[in-house]
């Protein structure tokens, strides 16, 4: 089967065929298609399922381009191939067109998997939400970006990004400095997230005018944060106490992010995990949203996600 798709625009067909038609490629590879440019028209050959959903493919990426979209990365096309494959029912453009921000480095920032996506619309529609999965599902990095946005348009007059310094344990006291010095490790991730979106200097900027507060989550008690966009990271090492403690600072005007993973927690084996506790005791309670991510969600290095599936895999054999 020969099936052709004609691109209108040169700028959006030069970027969907990549420097010397390196996308192109990366698409024929993973639909085990043939595929050629010939001037504006792209055609393409092989199995009729493979040319049709191959051609699914251009037409989808060409309407994420024509929402002015600089470009598309070889790793994006393979992320958009596995998406419609696992998700037929959705559009590319329903997921990559999701522009959040740009960050400091000119990249767009946008929901890469359908669970990032639902996620993003949980925190747009509920004040509590907690995201659990996964290291490198883009839980914190999202919240991050989705409070900066809401701080830019004057929703909120700051935000508090926390976390629990548990890790540490007893160690503290052994770490050198002072209090401040030996906690900074361990909040090093926040701060890291917020460089990332605006920069170091308009970070430190923020600080300094107290619209940006990156805390341990002991400084929260005895505390009501109204007009906030408070994130809380790390979130499977609070204990019981700690959590609930968390969640009744929330005041008028504020909303909240709380982001773990729950096979990853560093508490004694003998204290219950805050995180796991609540997802029994508050859900289905109106305003407060569970999004749960897999494996499958992982957007950093593709090693990271067969990792994280070894892992859950030998776990469950243990387990069993």
């Amino acid at each position: 089967m020969s099936v052709t798709f004609e691109c209108d625009s040169q700028e959006i067909l030069r970027v969907l065929v990549g420097s010397e038609g390196s996308n192109l490629g990366v698409l024929a590879a993973l639909t085990k298609t043939t595929i050629k440019q010939n001037g504006t028209r792209i055609t393409i050959d092989g199995e009729e399922a493979r040319c049709t959903f191959a051609l699914r493919m251009l037409r989808e990426l060409h309407a994420v381009l024509a929402l002015g979209d600089a470009t598309i990365e070889a790793r994006e096309i393979e992320d958009a191939v596995e998406l419609l494959r696992e998700h037929p029912e959705i559009t590319l453009r329903e997921l990559l067109g999701r522009h959040l921000a740009t960050n400091f480095r000119r990249k767009s920032v946008r929901p890469l998997r359908l669970a990032q996506l639902r996620y993003v619309q949980a925190i747009e529609q509920h004040d509590l939400v907690f995201a659990i999965g996964p290291a490198g599902t883009g839980k914190t990095y999202l919240a991050v970006t989705m409070a900066f946005q809401a701080l830019e348009q004057k929703r909120i007059d700051r935000i508090i990004l926390t976390r629990p310094a548990v890790e540490a344990g007893e160690q503290l006291g052994f770490l050198p400095g002072d209090l401040y010095e030996k906690i900074q490790p361990y909040l090093r991730p926040l701060y890291d997230a917020a460089h990332d979106m605006i920069g170091v200097e308009k970070t430190g900027e923020h600080l300094r005018r107290g619209l940006i507060e990156i805390a341990p989550l002991a400084y929260m008690r005895g505390r009501t944060l109204n007009n906030c966009f408070i994130i809380l990271d790390e979130a499977q090492n609070t204990t019981s106490q700690q959590m609930k403690m968390f969640l009744t600072r929330l005041g008028v005007h504020s909303r909240a992010v709380i982001t773990g993973d729950i096979t990853q927690i560093d508490l004694p084996r003998e204290k219950l995990s805050g995180l796991v506790e609540c997802r029994e005791i508050l859900h289905g309670i109106p305003g407060i949203a569970f999004q749960y991510f897999s494996e499958r969600d992982v957007v950093r290095h593709r090693l990271v996600r067969q990792i994280v599936k070894a892992y859950d895999e030998y776990q469950k054999r243990e387990r069993s």
